[in-house]
């Protein structure tokens, strides 16, 4: 409608030009898993920076756009904010115990204080989403749906079930699409859904579009489904792809600086003689 801003896809594929596009969905998929696992296990700072910034890097030079992630990437710092507000509700002492040190900076009531250690323990944490979050949109957003499950395939997942996830990832798009149509409809019929209104009265006008939204999505399954047994899939034990691609030269350079940050990783773990830096020493 006339003056409603374009709600672009938040996690569909966008078919970019670039390097990062270009490589073999078994690269990528390999390297956000490693990568993924690396960030999660260290509580290193240095670490978690690092690998966020080279993320954040390569998220641009993927032409990945603010617009295309922004409503993602403002539900994880919600979600970050009410995480870390939890940890020290439930924990105000942890990070004092685990860094074994104890540096006042607001004094509270009883055992909420706010401590240096406790706020340097959930920045580390922060920066774990904030490491991690990156490395799934670059895989999510620069991975054709087909590409992506050729590559599940050729790591040993059935062929089936990869197929599930690259019908999931292209259904995604159109979901949204059919929110948006479901969406101005209600508006052109006298639903007020803008920010004219209050955020209740939005949640609730948004709310009454997903019985709609889920009969179309159900529709949209049983269609396919009905392709799909016509022509006979899952017949065969093992099937070929049309988008796999084969490993090139900068797959096996992404991969080598994959584990070359592994390695880092783990050099580090060895240097503060355990998954956690300690700068309070």
């Amino acid at each position: 409608m006339r003056g409603e801003k374009r709600m672009d896809n938040t996690l569909g594929f966008i078919d970019n030009d670039t390097w990062v596009h270009r490589l073999s969905g078994t690269t990528k998929l390999l390297s956000f898993l490693l990568l993924s696992i690396i960030v999660m296990t260290s509580y290193d700072t240095r670490f978690l920076i690092l690998v966020m910034v080279i993320s954040l890097f390569i998220m641009k030079q993927a032409k990945i756009k603010w617009d295309n992630i922004s409503i993602l990437v403002k539900i994880v710092a919600i979600f970050s904010v009410i995480n870390l507000l939890a940890i020290y509700i439930f924990e105000p002492e942890f990070g004092v115990k685990l860094y074994s040190s104890r540096t006042i900076i607001f004094r509270g009531i009883g055992r909420y204080s706010i401590s240096l250690e406790q706020l340097f323990y959930e920045f580390n944490v922060f920066l774990k989403y904030f490491s991690t979050i990156p490395l799934a949109l670059i895989f999510v957003l620069a991975t054709n749906p087909s590409e992506f499950s050729s590559s599940l395939n050729k790591i040993g997942l059935s062929y089936k079930i990869s197929y599930a996830v690259a019908l999931a990832l292209r259904y995604i798009p159109d979901i949204q699409n059919s929110y948006m149509e479901i969406r101005q409809a209600s508006q052109a019929r006298g639903i007020e859904m803008s920010k004219k209104v209050s955020l209740a009265k939005r949640l609730k006008a948004s709310a009454d579009i997903v019985m709609p939204l889920i009969f179309d999505s159900l529709e949209r399954i049983e269609t396919v489904s009905q392709a799909m047994e016509l022509r006979r899939f899952g017949k065969n034990k093992t099937r070929t792809w049309y988008r796999q691609r084969a490993f090139g030269k900068n797959d096996y350079l992404v991969l080598l600086g994959v584990l070359i940050l592994i390695a880092i990783g783990i050099l580090l773990f060895i240097a503060n003689n355990g998954r956690f830096y300690n700068p309070f020493i």
